[in-house]
């Protein structure tokens, strides 16, 4: 089985040791580095083969979205879950922005982490309840036209489920409906806002505050 290789940035040793047992305890997962700094976590990047980094937004004078730009300017292609103990709306419709994999509360069981972690590995997006209140609620304060055809209520309900992480079978077993009629609303969802893969619908529909307007 190829395991999904693992880069955790964090700065309390005591979290990192925890959720290090927790993913080599997962047969497909494999925990390849940690470390605290920013400057750690880039030199392994440059040594190792990493698919997923695990990082924290508050690094104390530093934050995550300092080390993906670094990343990615050293063209690390992997997956991005930030697990974190709060972020503010504005960082959080930030991280979208920045093509992130998903936010992860760290006060969730580690079960859902483990789901989450497979998720965006998958090239999911994983958010939870409060993330999604928190970003369509900083997006719908911006005043910038939305020139997008509006969505049906179906649209918007499927929609839902993509912003949840469910796959096309769950969100069709949440609405009575066959997978074959979710795909078809997935895509007219992709035709309405220009883009091919689930990870950009849900980050497009975050920035304008598309889709869940009531």
């Amino acid at each position: 089985m190829d395991k999904t290789r693992i880069l955790l940035l964090d700065d309390h040793a005591l979290f990192r040791a925890g959720l290090s047992r927790l993913v080599e305890s997962e047969p497909d997962l494999e925990m390849t580095a940690h470390c605290a700094t920013l400057g750690e976590a880039t030199d392994i990047l440059r040594r190792k083969a990493i698919d997923l980094v695990l990082l924290d937004y508050d690094l104390g004078k530093q934050n995550g979205f300092e080390f993906i730009a670094r990343a990615r300017e050293m063209g690390f292609a992997g997956r991005f879950l930030i697990v974190t103990a709060g972020m503010s709306d504005a960082e959080s419709v930030q991280a979208v922005r920045l093509g992130v994999g998903g936010i992860f509360p760290k006060h969730s069981s580690p079960a859902l982490l483990v789901q989450a972690i497979r998720k965006v590995t998958a090239g999911e997006t994983w958010l939870d309840q409060s993330s999604i209140r928190a970003l369509v609620e900083a997006t719908q304060r911006r005043e910038a036209p939305d020139l997008r055809k509006p969505f049906t209520e179906r649209e918007q309900q499927v929609l839902q489920g993509v912003f949840e992480g469910l796959s096309n079978k769950e969100i069709g077993a949440r609405l009575d409906i066959s997978e074959s009629s979710v795909k078809a609303a997935l895509q007219q969802l992709f035709q309405k806002t220009g883009v091919r893969t689930r990870s950009q619908l849900v980050r497009i529909a975050l920035e304008e505050g598309i889709g869940r307007r009531k």
